[in-house]
């Protein structure tokens, strides 16, 4: 259940566009990261040329994904593959940069976090809050 934000700064996206960011998004976490498309959330939010800035100078157009997931569920080799990949899709969304596009996963203890109000730690259990005990 990876939780995705994208930030884009440049031209502003087409509707289309940031569909499709988010489709592929979604489809490198399920083939990559082993994630269920249907638990993927992805947001993308635009921001106007100039908003990123690399060594302290503002730049036309650059990109960062930030990915929240469960610690201890991917491999080293998984998770240098995805960031790889994520970087190569930013690219072709945003064109070139003269700032780095940074992705970074971010790996949450399974009782630190969860969705519709359940820990992942919970889910795994199979204990439910508000189930008898």
């Amino acid at each position: 259940m990876p939780l995705i934000n994208i930030t884009l700064a440049g031209a502003s996206l087409a509707p289309s566009a940031i569909q499709h960011l988010q489709q592929e998004t979604t489809r490198l976490m399920q083939t990559i990261l082993r994630k269920e498309a249907a638990l993927t959330v992805v947001s993308v939010t635009q921001l106007p040329a100039g908003a990123f800035s690399a060594n302290g100078q503002a730049v036309a157009a650059a990109a960062s994904l930030q990915a929240m997931i469960t610690a201890g569920t991917n491999s080293a080799a998984e998770k240098a593959d995805f960031i790889f990949a994520a970087k190569s899709l930013l690219t072709v969304a945003i064109g070139p940069s003269a700032a780095p596009i940074y992705v970074a996963l971010h790996e949450l203890p399974a009782e630190s976090w969860g969705y519709d109000g359940q820990t992942q730690a919970a889910r795994k259990a199979g204990k439910l809050i508000g189930e008898a005990a």
